[in-house]
C-alpha cells in the first residue's frame, strides 16, 4: 500500500475529498443504468462496483458509455441477472469471467472478482476468481486503474492511494512493478501509453523495471501490441509515449527501426537527428489534423507515416567527398521497411499499403522546384497518391522542420502553389477519376477483340496519354488506339 494512502495529508484529504464529489456526480450522469443494475445486485445478495477505467475516467470528468463492473456474482448468476433486463447480452469473455450487456445506450461489461495466477512464460493466466475487491484490485495494471465505487453506497474503495497518483498524474503499480510486468509484459506498453493518452509521467520504479524487463514483450502477441500501440498513436501526447518506449527499450521489441534513427554523427559529416527530425514531424502533422483540411478524428495512418517517413535513412547513409551525406532511395528502402514492420504488427492491410506509399510519396514534391512540373507531372502526382492526396499534402508540409524561417516560408509558399495547380487542374478535368477517354468496352469494339490481356495494355496506354496530354476528344482518343494496335501488330476491324 502506497504511503499516501495510510497517512494522507489535510490538503490530500480535501482534495480527495472533492475528487471523490466531482467522481459521484459524473457516475449520476449514468445512474439510471448503474443504480437500477445495483439494486438487481443487491437483491440477489450480491456486491457491484463500478472499477478500473471507469472510476478513473470519472475523477478526470471524462466517463464515457462503456462502463467496467466488478462483482462477488459468479459468471452464471451474473448472466442471469441481465438477462431479460439488458437489451442485448454477450458472452464471448465469460470464460475470463466477464459478462458484456448493453443498456439505454451504455455499454456494460461484469467481471467476477479475479484471483488469476500467470506462469509468466506466456501472458495467458490461469483463471480463477475471488471473492474481495481487494484482492482484485491489487491485480490491476496502476493505482490509477486499481480504485472502485461500491453502487449500492457509492463509497469510494481505494487501498493504493490511486486518487493521490491521480491527482499527481503519476502511474504506479498497486504491487512491484517487477511482479506486474512478470504477469502481464503488456502492460508495460500500457504505461507508455496512458503516458501519451493521458499525460501521465511513470513513476521511477516503474521506468527502472521497463528498462530490466522490457524483453519480456517479446511474449505477448503481435496483435495485442498492434492494439496498444495504435491506442497510444492516435492520442493526445504521441511524442511522449514514443519517447517513453525509446528510453526504456520497448521500442526495440515493437518498432525497432525508429530508434535506429539515431544516426551517430561527427564534426566532418553533420546532418539532422533522423529520430529527432521524425518526431517533429509527426508534431507537425497532428498540428496539421486539426489546421490543414480538418479531420474529426486522429489520423493513426497519417501518424504512422510521419514517424516512419525516414525510416530508410540509415540503410542508405552514404558519406560524399568534402563531408557531405546523402540518403539516395531512401523512400524506396523506407516503404519497404514499413511495409514489412506493419505486417509483423498485424496491421490491416489497408493501414499496411496507405503507410507505405505515403512513405514512398513523401519526397515526390521536392522535385518540384519552383514550379517547374508540368500539368502532366502534377496529374500524377495525384494520380499516385490517390485517395492519399491529403494524407500526402499534410505529410509533406509536415516534413518541414528547418529551423531557418524563410526556407520554411518559402517551402510553405511552393506547396501552396502546387495545391492551387492541383485545385485548378481538378476543376477542369476531374483529377480524383484521372481514367483513359476510352472505357474497356469501346476498345474491345473499336479493336475487335476480346476480353483479355490486349484490352488491358490498351487501357493502360490510353490512361498514359490522359495523364501526359489531358482529356481527348473522343475521335483524337480513337485515332490513338489505332495508332498504338499499329505498334503491337493489331488489325482493327474496319
Amino acid at each position: 500500500m502506497n504511503q499516501t494512502a495510510v497517512n494522507p495529508t489535510g490538503a490530500q484529504l480535501k482534495a480527495r475529498a472533492e475528487a471523490q464529489r466531482n467522481a459521484v456526480a459524473e457516475l449520476l450522469r449514468v445512474s439510471p443504468v448503474a443504480d437500477d443494475l445495483a439494486k438487481r445486485f443487491a437483491e440477489a445478495g450480491h456486491s457491484l462496483y463500478l472499477v478500473g477505467g471507469s472510476v478513473r475516467d470519472a475523477l478526470l470528468g471524462r466517463l464515457s458509455s462503456d462502463l467496467d463492473f466488478t462483482t462477488d456474482a459468479r459468471p452464471e448468476a451474473i448472466q442471469k441477472l441481465v438477462s431479460g433486463w439488458a437489451e442485448a447480452v454477450w458472452d464471448t469473455g465469460i470464460e475470463f469471467g466477464t459478462v458484456g450487456a448493453a443498456k439505454g445506450g451504455v455499454q456494460l461489461e461484469i467481471t467476477t472478482f479475479r484471483a488469476d495466477v500467470y506462469d509468466r512464460v506466456s501472458r495467458n493466466p490461469d483463471v480463477s476468481f475471488g471473492d474481495t475487491i481487494e484482492g482484485d484490485l491489487v491485480r490491476r495494471d496502476f493505482t490509477v486503474n486499481a480504485m472502485a465505487i461500491e453502487l449500492a453506497t457509492k463509497t469510494f474503495v481505494d487501498p493504493h492511494g490511486g486518487m493521490d497518483a491521480l491527482a499527481a498524474r503519476t502511474l504506479d503499480t498497486p504491487a512491484t512493478p517487477e511482479e506486474s510486468f512478470a504477469d502481464d509484459p503488456l502492460r508495460m506498453l500500457r504505461a507508455a501509453r496512458f503516458t501519451a493518452q493521458l499525460d501521465f509521467t511513470p513513476a521511477d520504479r516503474v521506468v527502472a523495471a521497463m528498462r530490466d524487463m522490457a524483453g519480456e514483450l517479446e511474449r505477448i502477441t503481435a496483435e495485442r501490441v498492434q492494439a496498444e500501440l495504435s491506442k497510444l498513436m492516435v492520442s493526445a501526447a504521441v511524442r511522449r509515449g514514443l519517447e517513453l518506449m525509446v528510453d526504456t527499450g520497448l521500442a526495440d521489441i515493437v518498432l525497432p527501426e525508429v530508434p535506429g534513427m539515431s544516426l551517430a554523427m561527427d564534426e566532418h559529416h553533420q546532418h539532422k537527428d533522423v529520430y529527432q527530425h521524425s518526431l517533429t514531424v509527426l508534431d507537425q502533422a497532428i498540428d496539421l489534423e486539426t489546421t490543414h483540411e480538418p479531420t474529426s478524428e486522429p489520423d493513426l495512418v497519417l501518424r504512422l507515416a510521419a514517424l516512419l517517413h525516414d525510416i530508410g535513412k540509415p540503410a542508405t547513409r552514404k558519406f560524399e567527398p568534402g563531408g557531405g551525406v546523402s540518403f539516395h532511395h531512401h523512400e524506396v528502402v523506407g516503404a519497404k521497411m514499413a511495409r514489412k514492420r506493419l505486417r509483423a504488427l498485424r496491421y490491416p492491410k489497408d493501414v499496411v499499403a496507405d503507410v507505405s506509399q505515403l512513405v514512398y510519396l513523401h519526397l515526390r514534391f521536392h522535385g518540384y522546384g519552383k514550379g517547374e512540373w508540368t500539368d502532366s507531372a502534377v496529374r500524377r502526382y495525384v494520380n499516385d497518391a490517390g485517395p492519399l492526396l491529403t494524407r500526402l499534402h499534410k505529410l509533406v508540409r509536415a516534413d518541414c522542420t528547418t529551423r531557418n524561417r524563410r526556407k520554411a516560408a518559402a517551402l510553405q509558399r511552393t506547396y501552396d502553389d502546387l495545391e492551387a495547380r492541383i485545385a485548378r487542374i481538378a476543376e477542369e478535368e476531374d483529377l480524383k477519376r484521372v481514367r483513359p477517354d476510352l472505357d474497356g468496352n469501346e476498345i474491345m469494339r473499336i479493336l475487335g477483340v476480346e476480353p483479355g490481356p490486349i484490352v488491358g495494355k490498351a487501357w493502360k496506354h490510353l490512361k498514359e496519354l490522359r495523364l501526359d496530354r489531358g482529356p481527348l476528344d473522343h475521335d483524337e482518343a480513337v485515332a490513338e488506339l489505332h495508332r498504338w494496335a499499329a505498334t503491337q501488330g493489331i488489325t482493327p476491324p474496319e
